[in-house]
């Protein structure tokens, strides 16, 4: 299945700085780890992980995650209204 990609390669996701600030304030995190925040909500077994084009999208707990699929990047992550 598609996800087991994203998922043996947890470890090389990461954000960048200008995607760190993005993330903290859509999802008004109180936290300095988002990456880590959101590997765990990536690796909760309810999560619905699929790939649309060039992203991973990770779906969960009224939240999405976008994950470019190539260089594994956090690009951005908002609550689903």
């Amino acid at each position: 299945m598609d996800k087991e990609i994203l998922l043996v390669n947890i470890d090389k996701v990461h954000t960048t700085d200008m995607g760190l600030a993005r993330i903290k304030r859509n999802l008004k995190l109180d936290t300095n780890d988002v990456v880590e925040y959101c590997k765990n909500k990536i690796l909760s077994k309810h999560c619905n992980i699929y790939k649309q084009g060039k992203n991973w999208y990770c779906e969960i707990d009224n939240i999405k995650i976008t994950i470019n699929s190539y260089s594994y990047t956090i690009i951005t992550a908002h609550t689903c209204s």
